[in-house]
């Protein structure tokens, strides 16, 4: 067996994976082969008898593990995304070796002290380098004796283990718990939906019809869903997973996470988390959670009356289930605002090519253009290329937006190939959603789906557009609570009024989306804030709580259900019908993905975001008055200081510089109703 194209180069354009030629057989030898050769190369750095250099330590560092980094970026992909039990178990099996090799590396007392020996280049990007090299050696066990360093790799193989266990469990139960119904059931749903549930169920091999779980607590469908019984199955089902497989994996999980902590030198996991981050420390991320608490709760109860009461004259009551069908009801209401008409001016190609693309075209100047000649690595994904405004070539990106009983819930965007020009590569990446897929036609999306749509596609220009020497600095390889600023920024443009009006154009009529529609959609905007806060505050609080224990608290923790109450109401925010938007055993971002400590990022990065949107108003290149130029000029600065930058720039420094100062909380307090808050 040759696995030769998974460990080297692919010869397609950019570097695109040969998906036709990989098979799942081809991961096991190829990641043997992979970790030999890392081996070897981190040993020829370490034993170089010639004096260290920049050369031959730093960067011999940077081009080592290509053919393990091939690998794992395809195979990782595509267990995200198109899973089946032999990839399940070849993970659950490479997991502990990469943690162990991993561990091996920075362990390595030779090539740390060759690193420590090392003077970096004058500039900014390898200053930053040597410092950050210097750091994660530290952080990761470089400096203990050694019993610490072999406790400490005993930890990461196991946390590694647990991690990918954790989100196979999610994705067994996820499957395993979507809800059967009967046709009577489905009322409010339109017919291409019921359709839609009809062929989920013949493709999971069940009679009648399925609708899938959504990651978050509150499933979409809850909104539309006219019968109060359909709604609490779907919400009750969503709220069961992860319950029995994930207890003792997350226990163990947290437990370990709090004895590395203390072995490295912390005293919990969120003060090792967080050192790493842009806030300032635990106490700031806890402060900022703490003090928004109250009001977004007050706003939330404020809803809620507003819901029951409407609720009230229809002869029915508002419990957990029915909050967003109430809510959607009150929109119609009091905006006039109809969300099943509005997706019909969303079609996802419309959305995509006229909305996403366009704006990227408008801010940056950059085309994507269809590639039908390359192939993806499942039916419905598509592949583009993306052109800069000279007409070379920039890289890929690939789309995969529907849903699948294969690929695991949620949005993200990952990459195949990072740029670097240390490496001479342009980047390949990946937008993921989970998008209902209609039986004929395409899907016609959300108010949210639009933002999610908008909002991976700027993750997805932080990769592409990166101009870094060094592949530890590209794209998205920053804190968590800076990665997120691209993302939410490029969310403003779904609603722009230069962009709205080029994509959002009836399905059947082709009739451009009307004024009052685009205003209701705006008046709209703050009603619903308070759930949207407190759902999401409640996430952040139990992740931080998790990961402020001790070793010896969280050795006594057993009941998850309580110690989630207690989080909750030590912060004010246990509020009645609202459950955090991810409850802890079926919270993929901490326990099985890179968000642990961190999910505070999100509204840390809305601040930055809020702001930042602000100054593109300011400069022109926003709202009713925007003009092409001032969109232009706007967006390439943008680009300059902050999506070509990755981490070769200061993150503080480079905000200030866009802004002409440092961030303020207003626009976002102001934007989430929350003005007075803080």
């Amino acid at each position: 067996m040759t696995v030769e194209h998974l460990l080297k180069p692919s010869t397609l354009p950019y570097q695109l994976p040969d998906f036709a030629a990989i098979k799942v057989a081809d991961f096991p030898p190829a990641f043997e082969l992979a970790l030999a050769e890392h081996d070897a190369e981190i040993t020829a750095i370490a034993t170089n008898e010639d004096a260290p250099t920049w050369e031959n330590t730093i960067e011999a560092l940077e081009r080592a593990g290509l053919s393990l980094n091939r690998v794992a970026a395809v195979f990782f992909n595509l267990q995200g995304t198109d899973s089946s039990p032999e990839m399940d178990e070849i993970a659950a099996t490479i997991a502990p070796k990469l943690s162990a090799h991993s561990d091996a590396i920075f362990h390595n007392a030779a090539l740390f002290a060759r690193i420590e020996a090392v003077e970096a280049p004058a500039d900014e990007e390898s200053q930053r380098l040597l410092s950050h090299t210097k750091r994660a050696f530290r952080r990761r066990g470089a400096a203990l004796n050694a019993d610490g360093k072999a406790r400490l790799s005993t930890i990461n193989q196991r946390l590694s283990a647990l991690s990918e266990q954790f989100g196979r469990n999610l994705l067994q139960d996820t499957r395993d718990l979507a809800v059967n119904f009967e046709e009577s059931e489905l009322a409010g749903f339109s017919e291409a939906r019921i359709s839609a549930a009809a062929d989920y169920a013949a493709a999971v091999g069940t009679e009648g019809y399925v609708v899938p779980l959504e990651l978050p607590t509150v499933q979409s469908e809850q909104a539309v869903l006219t019968e109060s019984a359909s709604r609490a199955k779907l919400y009750e089902a969503s709220q069961k997973r992860g319950a029995s497989l994930n207890k003792d994996v997350l226990l163990e999980t947290v437990r370990l996470r709090a004895e590395r902590a203390t072995l490295l030198g912390y005293d919990t996991h969120a003060d090792y988390v967080i050192e790493e981050e842009t806030a300032d420390d635990v106490a700031a991320v806890r402060a900022l959670l703490y003090d928004l608490a109250p009001a977004a709760s007050a706003n939330a109860k404020a809803e809620y009356k507003l819901s029951a009461e409407e609720a009230e004259e229809h002869g029915q009551k508002v419990g957990a289930a029915d909050w967003s069908f109430w809510e959607a009801k009150v929109r119609a209401r009091d905006y006039a605002l109809d969300e099943t008409e509005l997706r019909n001016y969303f079609p996802l190609n419309q959305v995509l090519r006229d909305g996403v693309f366009f704006a990227a075209n408008r801010l940056y100047g950059i085309t994507v253009e269809p590639r039908p000649d390359l192939r993806g690595y499942a039916e419905g994904v598509d592949v583009w290329e993306v052109l800069d405004s000279d007409g070379s070539g920039i890289g890929l990106i690939l789309t995969d937006y529907y849903g699948r009983p294969s690929k695991r819930g949620g949005a993200w965007m990952s990459s195949f190939v990072d740029q670097s020009e240390l490496l001479g590569t342009k980047p390949v990446v990946v937008n993921v959603m989970g998008i209902t897929k209609p039986t004929t036609g395409e899907a016609l999306l959300s108010l949210d789906e639009v933002t999610t749509i908008f909002h991976e596609f700027g993750h997805g220009l932080h990769g592409l557009l990166s101009k870094v020497r060094y592949p530890s600095f590209s794209g998205t390889s920053v804190p968590r609570d800076y990665v997120e600023f691209p993302s939410q920024i490029n969310e403003n443009w779904a609603f722009d009024p230069a962009v709205v009006r080029n994509y959002a154009r009836h399905v059947d009529t082709g009739d451009i989306i009307p004024d009052s529609l685009l205003e209701a959609v705006e008046a709209s905007r703050q009603f619903g804030q308070g759930f949207a806060t407190s759902e999401y505050l409640a996430a952040s609080i139990i992740d931080l709580a998790w990961h402020s224990l001790s070793t010896a608290e969280a050795a006594a923790v057993n009941d998850i259900d309580q110690f989630e109450a207690d989080a909750l109401a030590a912060a004010g925010l246990d509020v009645d019908n609202i459950a955090p938007r991810y409850r802890s055993t079926y919270f993929n971002h901490i326990f099985a993905g890179g968000y642990s400590a961190g999910y505070y990022s999100y509204l840390w990065a809305e601040a930055l975001d809020a702001d930042g949107f602000d100054w593109f108003r300011e400069e022109g290149a926003a709202g009713s008055v925007a003009s092409l130029d001032a969109a232009r000029t706007a967006g390439q600065k943008f680009r300059d200081l902050v999506l070509s930058r990755g981490a070769a720039s200061d993150y503080s420094n480079a905000f200030e510089e866009l802004r002409g100062r440092s961030k303020d909380l207003g626009p976002l307090l102001r934007r989430r109703g929350l003005a007075g808050a803080i």
